[in-house]
């Protein structure tokens, strides 16, 4: 098969689900409750005691309904609850649970393992992540659907 710039994002496609797939199945393995996608909303918790849902979508650049689904998800399995902010009600200020306290340094020896694993399959590439950041820098600034448009108008 020839590889062009139309398979690009089925190949991402393909690479990520093999990822989350083969994490999922780790954890599943080791008979963790977590989900592949939880690692980086407890990382930050590792920077900050309390986080909101703002808070979190903003650092992780993912929607709020995103992160309320992942949120709801952790509160399920007890990694993390959520009290009321005093000032505003409407506001969740999220902490992580004893259960995740407890439980995070035998999760951050996974996601360790998890790290050396990436690094293997990039074969210590790192340069990938600077076109990574180029392709999402110039997703920001005009997406598929406006570019795409563009493209079809000078045609």
């Amino acid at each position: 098969m020839k590889y062009n710039h139309l398979t690009f994002t089925a190949r991402l496609k393909r690479i990520s689900d093999n990822l989350l797939y083969g994490a999922k199945d780790l954890y599943k393995t080791l008979n963790l409750e977590i989900e592949p996608n939880w690692h980086l909303i407890f990382l930050l918790f590792k920077e900050k005691n309390t986080l909101t849902i703002t808070e979190i979508a903003e650092k992780l650049k993912i929607s709020q309904p995103g992160v309320i689904k992942i949120v709801n998800k952790m509160k399920t399995n007890n990694y993390l609850k959520a009290e009321k902010d005093k000032k505003d009600s409407r506001i969740q200020l999220l902490k992580l649970t004893t259960k995740a306290k407890k439980e995070l340094p035998k999760l951050e020896g996974i996601w360790s393992a998890g790290e050396k694993t990436i690094a293997d399959i990039l074969d210590n590439n790192t340069e990938i992540f600077e076109q990574l950041d180029r392709i999402e820098n110039a997703i920001l600034k005009s997406n598929y659907k406006e570019r795409t448009l563009i493209h079809l108008d000078n045609d």
